[in-house]
């Protein structure tokens, strides 16, 4: 079989996956803490199984969708007025206890709840840096840059950021909250702590609606290019099948 129609069909394959991705970040353009997902791309003689594949001329050596990474660029700020509303300026994330184990996000919409705990939008528990639910007692809240909550000019707990190990790929879980893999190790992030605001999605509208438009027109191109394959392969055999 002509080793194009591999190239076309791998093609549309990558950009049918990458057209999913934008679609993904766009309807999250306006997701507080959303990590937009960036495609990336191997080799496919650079596959492990490539031995054992019939694609193993250089001809064939074009690249196919490796998977999602997420981008960990900074979100644009945004001011809420609420002492309890935090956003982290450079890396790191919050972290809540959840039914699930430790979650990660970005989202630092947090309140203070019935019981005093501070808590997310799902009422999940906020960890401190030693990695415990903050108590927050009656009384004016505020918290400083290093991530100190202080109610009533008293000190209560250090809300905590967390940093990963360089290369560490988390996995997402819905919208703007991540899963850690097992056994990877946590450190401590110095990035300053913004109260009264909210990190934006690092996805805005404009470049995302351009990237959905890219990948669709990319997606037909491939299609097209099968659609002929197609044809000329019916064309091969309708005139040389007769022949044999």
């Amino acid at each position: 079989m002509d080793s194009g129609y591999y190239a076309a069909y791998a093609g549309y394959m990558a950009r049918t996956q990458a057209l999913d991705a934008a679609a993904d970040n766009l309807a999250n353009a306006q997701t507080i803490g959303y990590r937009a997902e960036r495609e990336n791309f191997r080799s496919v003689l650079l596959d492990p199984l490539s031995g054992n594949s019939q694609l193993g001329s250089t001809v064939n050596n074009y690249g196919v969708v490796h998977g999602d990474q997420l981008d960990m660029t900074q979100g644009a700020l945004t001011a809420t007025g609420n002492p309890l509303d935090m956003a982290i300026q450079g890396e790191g994330f919050f972290a809540t206890q959840t039914s699930a184990g430790v979650r990660y996000t970005r989202n630092g919409g947090f309140h203070r709840s019935n019981v005093g705990v501070l808590v997310n939008g799902s009422g999940d528990p906020v960890l401190s840096a030693q990695s415990r639910p903050i108590v927050i007692p009656p009384g004016e809240i505020a918290v400083g840059d290093d991530g100190v909550i202080s109610v009533d000019g008293g000190a209560v707990a250090v809300v905590g950021v967390f940093a990963f190990p360089r290369g560490t790929q988390l996995t997402p879980e819905g919208t703007n909250r991540y899963r850690a893999p097992d056994k990877v190790q946590t450190t401590l992030a110095s990035s300053p702590v913004h109260s009264h605001a909210l990190e934006s999605s690092n996805q805005d509208t404009i470049t995302g609606s351009m990237k959905l438009i890219v990948m669709q027109r990319q997606a037909e191109t491939m299609q097209k290019a099968l659609t002929i394959f197609h044809l000329d392969f019916n064309k091969t055999a309708a005139e040389e099948l007769p022949r044999a």
